[in-house]
């Protein structure tokens, strides 16, 4: 009689537990360790800065290297030992931090910050489209560095994050300097910002449907203002209407009824975005002067150019000047004034960038394989890559795509 195997051992036998298994290779990545510079901001009242102590040591625990400038979280309540603390080097001169591969500023460099830049270099920082001269383009191209304009930045969407960020900063704060300036204490109109029960409520105007009229309006009828929205788009209105959630007076740009809505306002709020270079329309001189004793007009626009025929340029320090006696408050970095705020959403949108640049093995392959963060370079290893400035200043230039392709 035949040996019985033991029970079980013949499954044993023909399992393909037993069976020569693939080995597992590892795969080669292509990360890179960035060296990254945060300098101070050297510009009139730029209290922002692009990453949060937060951001740097988890930056900082990927492997990278980073380097601020003594004093840059100063104006934003952020102390150079946050920073330390997080794994930062800190430097005491400029000339150390721009040694960096990649240097993440928020105001574009000055003349003399370019001159301590290299060859080679990333800048990641505002172009500032409405306050370049072919000069400064020229500084820039002479250094042979890759310059990236973060408000022309892309994300997967198609929208443009650091310009959605700062206008609803923007938004939710033009109300609050509203507020501040029809109170007596500044000589204002002496009333509150809304409305309360038996007391017809203020009258609030916004030129533009976009990011920041969003705000501005969400925070005006949360308070018990009337609140009228003029733009020219009315896919814009439409959307506006449908994002408060709510009825709302909207209405084109017609002379007529605008003329009617600003002379009865209170708060004249311009947040008209750029077409083709310019500000599409512009509140006229006469039309101002017909306001209230008192009104207050806030200037979102004032930085490309303005959407009100007496606007002037002011600061945080001196913010505004009375014209007709109307109120004008015409900040160009009005995101500034809540310095905190900003940086903060600056870094959640720069700190998953910079390790996608990481990840891809660096600069150059990552602006190879992400199409929406193209879309912010205007100078690529010294050539200039953006048809507008091209356009601006009469000069020449290439097509990233090709440039980018012969580079790989």
């Amino acid at each position: 009689m035949p040996e019985q195997l033991p029970s079980g051992f013949e499954s044993l036998a023909t399992s393909r537990a037993y069976f020569t298994q693939e080995s597992m290779l590892a795969v080669e990545t292509r990360k890179r360790k960035l060296f990254i510079g945060l300098p101070r901001e050297t510009s009139l009242q730029e209290n922002r800065l692009g990453l949060t102590p937060e951001a740097v040591q988890h930056l900082v625990n990927a492997g990278h290297e980073i380097v601020l400038e003594a004093g840059a979280g100063e104006p934003s309540k952020y102390a150079d030992h946050d920073y330390s603390e997080a794994g930062a080097t800190i430097a005491y001169s400029a000339e150390e931090v721009y040694k960096a591969d990649i240097i993440l500023k928020v105001a574009p460099p000055t003349l003399d910050e370019i001159e301590l830049m290299h060859a080679g270099q990333t800048l990641i920082s505002a172009m500032q489209m409405g306050s370049l001269s072919a000069e400064y383009i020229a500084a820039l191209m002479r250094k042979k560095i890759n310059a990236i304009g973060f408000e022309f930045m892309k994300d997967p969407s198609g929208a443009r994050p650091v310009v959605r960020a700062m206008s609803e900063i923007a938004g939710s704060t033009v109300m609050l300097i509203a507020a501040e300036y029809l109170a007596r204490s500044n000589e204002g109109k002496g009333i509150i910002l809304g409305g309360i029960t038996g007391v017809p409520p203020s009258q609030v105007v916004i030129l533009g449907a976009g990011t920041v009229a969003e705000y501005a309006a969400r925070a005006a009828t949360g308070l018990g203002a009337e609140v009228k929205v003029f733009d020219n788009h009315l896919y814009k209105l439409r959307r506006l209407k449908h994002n408060l959630g709510m009825q709302l007076y909207t209405s084109t740009l017609d002379t007529f009824a605008l003329s009617q809505q600003i002379r009865r306002a209170d708060v004249v709020i311009g947040a008209l975005a750029v077409e083709d270079g310019r500000i599409p329309f512009m509140v006229p001189e006469e039309m101002v002067s017909s306001m209230a004793s008192g009104s207050v007009i806030i200037d979102v626009s004032i930085d490309q150019g303005g959407c009100f025929e007496t606007s002037e340029i002011t600061t945080h320090s001196n913010p505004v000047f009375r014209k007709y006696d109307v109120v004008h408050y015409c900040v160009p970095n009005m995101a500034s004034r809540v310095p905190r705020t900003a940086t903060n959403a600056l870094s959640n949108i720069f700190t998953p960038i910079l390790q996608e640049i990481s990840q891809h093995g660096g600069i150059n392959e990552v602006l190879f394989t992400n199409e929406h963060f193209r879309s912010g370079v205007y100078i690529y290893r010294g050539s200039l890559t953006n048809a507008a400035i091209a356009k601006k200043f009469n000069l020449r230039y290439k097509e990233l795509g090709l440039l980018i392709a012969v580079r790989n």
